[in-house]
C-alpha cells in the first residue's frame, strides 16, 4: 500500500462530503465549459472567416442598400475572382410564429460559387437553379421543423410584406463554422420582380472571392476607390473584419463572459480547499501517529495532496464525460437551431477539453496547498493529543 491508495480510501471515509465536493467539481466544470464554449462559438465566425472574402457594404449602415450594378463593377477590379450579393429578407413561418431564422435572397450560382464551404447535393443544386420560387434550407432548421425536400413553404414578410410562397428544392450542410445551418436562401430576383419591391435592382451587400488573400486590404480599398465619388459609396473589410465589427456591439458581453469563467475556477479551488482543510483537521491525530511510527513531513504533504488530486481528477473526469451530452449535444443543438445566426457552429474544442481537465487537476493541488503545509509542519506530541 502507498500513499496514493490511502489518500484514495481516505476519500471514502466521508462518503456523503466527498460526494457533494464531486459533485461541487462536476457542476464547475459543466459550467465552464459552456461558457467557453459560447465564447468560442460565439467568436468562430472571427476566427475561421475566409481570408480570401472581401465583403462590401453601404458606407453609412449595414442597413441601407447598394445598387446591384456595383456587384458587376466590382467584378471588373484587378485580383476579384468571383462576387456574390445578398438581400436581407425578414419572414416568419406562420407555423411556427415565435422562432427566428435567417432568409436571404441571393443570386444562387454566384453565391454558392463564393461561400464553397456550403455543401449541397448536385441534383438539389441544379433543382433550385432552375426553380425561381425554389430556396434551400440549412440541415439544422429543416431538422427542427421537418422541413423535406419538396415541401411547399408560405412565409409571412417583415420587411418585405405578404406572403411568399416557396418549395424546399434542396438541403444544405457546412464545413466550416462561418455558415448558418439554420437559414433559408431563396432567388434574389423573385424579390426584385415582386410588387413590393419599391426600388427595384437593389442589394443588401456584397462579398468577392479574391485571388490573394494577402491583397484583401488593397483591393477593399480600391473597391471603395471606386465608388467614393459615388453618391452611394461603399465601405469593403475582409470578411473577418465584418465579423468582428459585427460582434463588437456584444464585447461587453463577451468580456463579462470571460470574466465569470475565471470566478468559476476561484469557486473551484475554495471548494476543494475547503474540503481538504477539514479532513486535515479531522485527521490531525492519525497523522500524529505517521508521524511518530517514522513518517517523515513530506510524506504527510504528498498524502494530502495526492487526495486533492483524486478529487480533481474524479469530478474533471465526470464533468468532461457529462459536458458533451448536456453541453455539445443538448445545449449546442439547441442554439443552432434557434440562434444559428449567432451560433452556427456549436461544439466542444478538444483543446477547451485537454484544459478544463488539466485545470481541476491544477486547481486541486494549488487549493491542497496550504492544508498539506499544515499537516506536514503539524508537530507530533499535540497532534496526539488531539482527538478531532
Amino acid at each position: 500500500m502507498n500513499l496514493t491508495t490511502i489518500a484514495i480510501r481516505n476519500m471514502g471515509r466521508n462518503k456523503f462530503r466527498t460526494a457533494l465536493t464531486i459533485t461541487g467539481v462536476v457542476v464547475t466544470m459543466l459550467v465552464f465549459m459552456t461558457i467557453r464554449t459560447v465564447l468560442w462559438s460565439w467568436t468562430a465566425s472571427i476566427e475561421q472567416a475566409q481570408s480570401d472574402r472581401v465583403a462590401t457594404r453601404h458606407k453609412v449602415s449595414f442597413i441601407m442598400q447598394l445598387p446591384k450594378r456595383y456587384a458587376e463593377e466590382i467584378k471588373e477590379i484587378p485580383g476579384v475572382k468571383q462576387v456574390a450579393y445578398a438581400n436581407w429578407f425578414g419572414a416568419k413561418d406562420p407555423k411556427h410564429e415565435t422562432e427566428f431564422f435567417a432568409t436571404f435572397a441571393v443570386d444562387p450560382e454566384d453565391y454558392l460559387a463564393v461561400y464553397n464551404e456550403m455543401l449541397i447535393d448536385p441534383a438539389q443544386k441544379q433543382a433550385w437553379f432552375e426553380n425561381r420560387r425554389g430556396a434551400i434550407v440549412g440541415d439544422a432548421i429543416a431538422k427542427k421543423f421537418g422541413w423535406k425536400i419538396g415541401d411547399r413553404l408560405t412565409l409571412r414578410g417583415t420587411i418585405y410584406p405578404g406572403d411568399w410562397e416557396f418549395q424546399i428544392s434542396g438541403i444544405y450542410t457546412a464545413k466550416r463554422a462561418t455558415v448558418d445551418r439554420s437559414s433559408l436562401l431563396f432567388h434574389w430576383d423573385y424579390l426584385n420582380e415582386s410588387p413590393v419591391m419599391r426600388v427595384k435592382d437593389q442589394v443588401g451587400w456584397i462579398v468577392a472571392r479574391i485571388d490573394n488573400p494577402g491583397r484583401s486590404g488593397e483591393i477593399s480599398k480600391a473597391i471603395d476607390k471606386k465608388f467614393d465619388e459615388r453618391d452611394l459609396q461603399t465601405l469593403s473589410m475582409s470578411e473577418g473584419q465584418l465579423n468582428a465589427s459585427f460582434l463588437g456591439s456584444f464585447s461587453a458581453v463577451l468580456k463579462a463572459l470571460d470574466i465569470v469563467s475565471v470566478v468559476i475556477l476561484i469557486i473551484m479551488t475554495l471548494i476543494l480547499g475547503n474540503t481538504i482543510a477539514m479532513g486535515v483537521r479531522e485527521r490531525t491525530h492519525e497523522y500524529g501517529v505517521m508521524r511518530a511510527i517514522g513518517f517523515v513531513p513530506r510524506h504527510v504533504l504528498m498524502g494530502v495532496l495526492a487526495e486533492s488530486v483524486a478529487l480533481g481528477i474524479f469530478g474533471g473526469t465526470i464533468g468532461l464525460l457529462l459536458s458533451y451530452p448536456i453541453v455539445e449535444k443538448g445545449l449546442g443543438r439547441f442554439l443552432e437551431e434557434n440562434m444559428g445566426a449567432f451560433f452556427p457552429f456549436f461544439r466542444i474544442d478538444p483543446k477547451l477539453a485537454v484544459l478544463a481537465f488539466g485545470l481541476a487537476v491544477l486547481i486541486s493541488v494549488v487549493a491542497a496547498i496550504i492544508p498539506a503545509r499544515q499537516a506536514a509542519g503539524l508537530n507530533v506530541v499535540d497532534s496526539l493529543r488531539r482527538v478531532a
